[in-house]
């Protein structure tokens, strides 16, 4: 009678094993196909190294949007990144802004222009981008003084 059980309960353990595996497989693919693809729904794909000059916001009033370091690894605080352009923020090499901290995907959030306005969107991390201490579910519009953390890295952003 114990060897009809214990040989379910192997084929019970190799099953859960390879549901996992898969399931691995499948994050790793989603993450690769971000990189790759379009950078948001509803936006066509753009030539490698090309941006949109009809996204960028309205620098004739004067914004000069911007990612101040309130905190993170590597710079000093009040060190700030130019967003006008939008910006990719990770541990990528191919990040705009690289962000050296453990809690980090290679592509985690991205700050982009949308008509006149800067939004910030999370690109599918694990650990999630927060916008003044509220996990992000969709894009949302920055605001002047908003803070973005990641991990234990925080940026504020200024116009």
């Amino acid at each position: 009678m114990d060897e009809p059980l214990a040989v379910a309960l192997k084929f019970g353990f190799l099953a859960v094993l390879y549901l996992f595996l898969l399931w691995i497989a499948r994050s790793s693919m989603r993450d690769l196909a971000r990189l790759e693809g379009p950078a948001a729904a509803g936006e066509p794909a753009e030539a490698p190294g090309k941006r949109r000059r009809s996204s960028l916001p309205d620098l004739s009033k004067g914004v000069d949007p911007t990612l101040e370091v309130v905190a993170a690894m590597g710079y000093e605080p009040g060190t700030t990144f130019d967003v006008r352009e939008g910006a990719l923020l990770g541990r990528s090499d191919s990040a705009e802004i690289r962000i050296d901290d453990p809690f980090a995907s290679s592509a985690h959030a991205r700050v982009f222009a949308r008509g006149e306005f800067m939004y910030v969107e999370d690109m599918g991390s694990t650990n999630g981008t927060y916008l003044n201490g509220r996990q992000l579910k969709t894009a949302e519009r920055l605001k002047m003084a908003d803070v973005i953390r990641i991990g234990d890295t925080e940026y504020r952003y200024r116009e």
